[in-house]
This record gives C-alpha cells, structure tokens and sequence, in this order.
C-alpha cells in the first residue's frame, strides 16, 4: 500500500507545469484557427463547432498529459477558461419568456384530448351493454 501512495505521489511530482504551459497556447491557436471558420454570431450555438472544442479538449488533454500532468488541472482549467472568455463571453443564458399560444390553437388542444375521452367512455358504456352481441 505505501508503495501506491508513493507512486501517486511521485507522478505528481513529475508534472512539468511550465512545459504544460508552454504547450497550451498552441492548442487555442488551434481553436482559434478553427474558430474563424465559424461565424462570429454562431459562436454561441455548440452544434456549429463542437468538432473544433472536442479537438481543443483533446490537445489540452494531450499536453497535459505530455507533462505528466493530471487533466483537468487547475493550470490548464485556467487556460480554458481564458479561451471560454475570448470566445463565449457574449454567451448569456437568456431566460425564455413563455407566452400562451393564440386562443384558438388553445382552444382546439383542450377540446381534442376531452372530445376523445367522450367518444371513448361513450364507447366502453356502449359495448359494456351490449356484451351480448359482441360476444
């Protein structure tokens, strides 16, 4: 048991966190390279470049661990929260107004389910008096 510890402490010890850091910036080039393709107002909508942030995870991740450091770490949450602020800092979570639709598409979806369990209650009491015949 003290030798698990003392490998995990050991492979702590060995993070290069200023290779890590000098290896990070390469990444958000990247993404950012990639990001240009994007329209600058598509830049909150994740389906238009979630292939280029899956890539720019990986890279961080990658140089990471290229460092013998753990990932996520608190160096490269950093770095990523830099990039996150260069490029979704415009990205505020609105809340949506909900609002009633017109009165007569209202109107018809309260009265289609209620006609439907009248015709369906009609037919059960129907049936149910003339089991007779339908048996």
């Amino acid at each position: 048991m003290t030798l698990g510890f003392a490998g995990a402490r050991q492979q702590t010890e060995l993070c290069n966190e200023s290779l890590m850091l000098e290896k990070l910036p390469a990444c958000g080039k990247s993404f950012e390279e990639m990001m240009k393709k994007v329209d600058s107002k598509k830049w909150c909508n994740l389906t238009e470049f979630i292939m280029y942030y899956d890539n720019f995870t990986q890279c961080t991740e990658r140089e990471a661990n290229n460092a013998s450091c753990f990932w996520p770490n608190p160096l490269a949450e950093g770095f990523i929260t830099g990039i996150h602020k260069q490029f979704f800092s415009n990205c505020t979570s609105e809340k949506v107004h909900w609002e009633d639709p017109p009165d007569e598409i209202l109107i018809t979806l309260i009265l289609i389910p209620v006609m439907l369990t009248c015709a369906m209650i009609t037919l059960v009491v129907w049936c149910s008096k003339r089991s007779d015949i339908l048996v």
